[in-house]
């Protein structure tokens, strides 16, 4: 006997479970269900990250991310009020340490201007008032930015969701999905569910699953780890906000900051080292799979030959954790060798196009009766509220074969 229901949800993330919680609001009578591989909510993307409530300073204007995480500060912080997730609005300085960042700085605060984010522009002496430990010839201030625990706000959300009636099936992995002009047949491990809509929000395995549901995704996933340390030997008032470098425009991620973690302390990080496995959070682990599938794809060389430099400096880093202390200590000087101490690292499912390019924005995948959630990066989890009144908006959509 084939299991029914009207709407299925495949990844149980913040992204997956915050849609889950949406399309439950908007029609309480419908039948929901959540399928996640893992025994628990947010284990991957969800669960490994810096913790931070961006702002939306960085994000070009006009994009979904500029979109969707302007939205996300206040939905967030709205939500984690309401149900006792711990946040805390600590702000954020981008910091200049040369003369060429403080050119960048500039131009990035424009951007943060257009995007309607509130932005403060804070000279040398400002600085050093507001953070004696750090260095810095000027800043940024965004008041907005903030920290919580994406993972403990997945949790809610699905506790939330069931209490609501929503199901969830933990342990259970798409095999295959058909999509009928009636359903979406989709076989799992443990049989098969008809659904009037299907949802997928499979972040680090989402190209894999958008072609299971016969899709062409139009990317490759290409798994970054990004390595943190967590300072050891420092003051509770290290710094009272969390620190960035400017962005080089010569790489394609945001570089090393320091954090301030809601469960007090800090961390430094990420960097950007491929990973030779999707979900391989130690230097370790490694899947064969996963590997020959990147290197078996044209447009990882391209990117590779596009970012060359990075890489080199990026693996040299992780190689190296004098080269990695250098980056902290450009804006932090009182940080020591013997301060870095190891800490989980993340996994970034980071979209690459064909042709090399590095997928920027939130991208989906339509079909007459599923929405795939394809590239999600960064701020995906402070944007997961407004993703998820995107998701439910345009599910039920006439959508027409492009």
């Amino acid at each position: 006997m084939k299991d029914l229901t009207d709407i299925l949800i495949v990844g149980g993330g913040i992204i997956g479970m915050a849609t889950a919680l949406e399309l439950q609001s908007c029609d309480g009578a419908a039948k929901i269900t959540v399928l996640e591989k893992e025994a628990t909510p947010a284990v991957h993307q969800s669960g490994h990250n810096s913790g931070v409530i961006h702002a939306g300073v960085y994000y070009a204007p006009g994009s979904l991310k500029a979109r969707f995480c302007r939205a996300g500060v206040q939905a967030t912080e709205a939500f984690c009020t309401e149900h006792g997730v711990p946040f805390d609005r600590v702000g954020k300085l981008i910091v200049a340490t040369s003369d060429a960042e403080v050119t960048r700085l500039s131009a990035l605060g424009m951007r943060a201007r257009s995007n309607g984010i509130d932005i403060q522009d804070v000279d040398e002496a400002a600085l050093r008032k507001m953070e004696p430990h750090i260095n810095g010839r000027a800043a940024l201030f965004s008041p907005s930015t903030g920290i919580t625990d994406y993972k403990q706000m997945t949790a809610v959300m699905a506790n939330l969701f069931v209490q609501r009636g929503g199901i969830i099936r933990y342990g259970e992995q798409v095999i295959t999905g058909r999509e009928t002009s009636t359903h979406v047949a989709v076989t799992t491990h443990h049989g098969e569910i008809h659904a009037g809509r299907v949802v997928t929000c499979a972040g680090l395995q989402s190209d894999r699953v958008i072609r299971t549901f016969g899709q062409d995704p139009g990317y490759r996933v290409v798994p970054f780890r990004g390595e943190f340390f967590r300072l050891l030997n420092q003051p509770d008032d290290l710094v009272r906000h969390l620190i960035y470098p400017v962005p080089d425009p010569e790489r394609p991620f945001l570089g090393v900051h320091l954090t301030r973690k809601i469960a007090g302390g800090f961390t430094v990080g990420p960097n950007a080292v491929l990973a030779f496995k999707r979900e391989g959070y130690k230097l370790t682990d490694f899947s064969a799979k996963d590997l020959s599938e990147t290197f078996g794809y044209a447009g990882f060389w391209r990117m590779l030959a596009q970012n060359a430099g990075s890489a080199v400096s990026e693996l040299t880093a992780s190689v190296s954790k004098r080269a990695y202390l250098k980056r902290i200590r450009k804006y932090c000087s009182h940080v020591q060798l013997k301060d870095l101490s190891p800490y989980p690292a993340g996994v970034r499912a980071q979209a690459v196009a064909p042709d090399g390019n590095i997928i920027d924005d939130f991208l989906f995948v339509r079909s007459a009766r599923c929405l795939h959630v394809g590239n999600a990066p960064s701020p995906a989890a402070t944007a997961a509220v407004p993703i998820a009144a995107h998701i439910a908006t345009t599910l039920f959509e006439p959508h027409t074969q492009s």
